[in-house]
């Protein structure tokens, strides 16, 4: 029996990120759910610089933030922010090995 290689894994969890996130911006995936799942891709998060573990953390904390209140009634614009998560998931992409 063979393991998956780091590198697969992480290439796999930044995969199930993408379409989390594309879950969060149809409205089929609540905010706190796909901070959950995010905050769960531990070999991705592993597998990046930890400068990317501390920009993905932040920008979680701010989303479950902003789902606290209506849609654009705080500081934290939810389009913002998946913008935000989907330059992060572009820019880690480009870490990763392969």
């Amino acid at each position: 029996m063979t393991s998956t290689p780091p590198s697969s894994t992480a290439a796999l969890q930044l995969a199930a990120f993408g379409e989390a996130l594309e879950g969060l911006q149809q409205g089929t995936l609540a905010p706190h759910a796909f901070s959950a799942q995010a905050r769960d891709l531990s070999a991705l998060r592993q597998a990046l610089p930890a400068r990317y573990d501390e920009v993905l953390l932040g920008l979680l904390d701010r989303l479950e933030a902003g789902a606290l209140f209506a849609e654009e009634s705080c500081s934290f614009s939810q389009q913002d922010l998946i913008d935000s998560l989907r330059m992060w998931a572009g820019k880690a992409a480009g870490q990763l090995p392969g």
